[in-house]
């Protein structure tokens, strides 16, 4: 079963296509890549599922559905949300606080928690309970009282993944997730992707330049090239397929 997926997506800017005819399935329980060299449409294909980006022509579905029709803030209630290729914290907030800000459409009635009612409380203890369980998922427990500005780089790659993982997500979708990450930890985050898909059964779907990253960690992937669908397939398929070697792997 697909749980988010497009139909046909093209986008203009001017006169420029950065995608054209696109379609694509982030299918229920599994991690999806999505791979092709710079320019190539990856950003924009993502800002349209996200809904951040209109599309010209197609359509955007979640389980089925038509949600053509949503913005960018109603997607964590639907069930999906996504991180950023640049580091998007608050960092004069501590680690706590800024995984908190994913639950934010959970918070409930606001005049509630200003008035401190008891279901607001219990509510609020709900959500810090959440995020430490998070926290500790991502091995972040000994750093939630501290300035997301004092965190190192991995760290803080990782408390954007609790962020996104705070409003219980179906789908997580990853720009970039290891843009300017070391070796380790890449590595890190690559077994924390899988094993929250594996253990929590939540989709992913990353964008990412680093191939050992998505050939290791994705169950099927799909390749575009100037903004067009050019191959899908296991990374084994992906690999040995001579238009992809062509494309973007490059040829001698």
């Amino acid at each position: 079963m697909s749980h988010l997926s497009c139909e046909n997506i093209t986008v203009r800017f001017g006169g420029v296509s950065a995608c054209s005819d696109v379609s694509l399935s982030v299918k229920e329980g599994q991690v999806t890549g999505l791979i092709g060299a710079n320019g190539a449409g990856k950003t924009t294909l993502f800002n349209v599922l996200t809904r951040f980006q209109e599309s010209e022509t197609g359509h955007v579905y979640f389980k089925g559905q038509n949600i053509d029709d949503k913005k960018p803030h109603d997607m964590a209630a639907l069930g999906v949300t996504r991180t950023f290729q640049n580091i998007n914290l608050f960092r004069e907030q501590t680690t706590l606080n800024n995984i908190l800000i994913g639950a934010h459409y959970m918070i409930g009635n606001p005049f509630s928690n200003m008035l401190s009612f008891p279901r607001a409380r219990r509510n609020e203890t709900k959500l810090v309970d959440r995020a430490h369980e998070i926290a500790e998922l991502l091995g972040l427990e000994d750093h939630l009282d501290t300035l997301a500005g004092n965190l190192s780089y991995g760290h803080l790659k990782r408390v954007e993944l609790a962020r996104a993982l705070a409003s219980n997500p179906q789908v997580v979708l990853l720009d970039e997730p290891v843009a300017g990450c070391n070796d380790e930890e890449t590595e890190d985050l690559k077994k924390s992707i899988r094993g929250l898909n594996k253990n929590l059964g939540i989709s992913f779907f990353l964008v990412e330049h680093d191939m050992s990253m998505v050939m290791e960690s994705c169950d099927y992937i799909y390749v575009i090239n100037f903004g067009m669908n050019l191959a899908e397939g296991a990374p084994l398929d992906i690999q040995n397929n001579q238009e992809v070697v062509k494309a973007y792997l490059g040829e001698e």
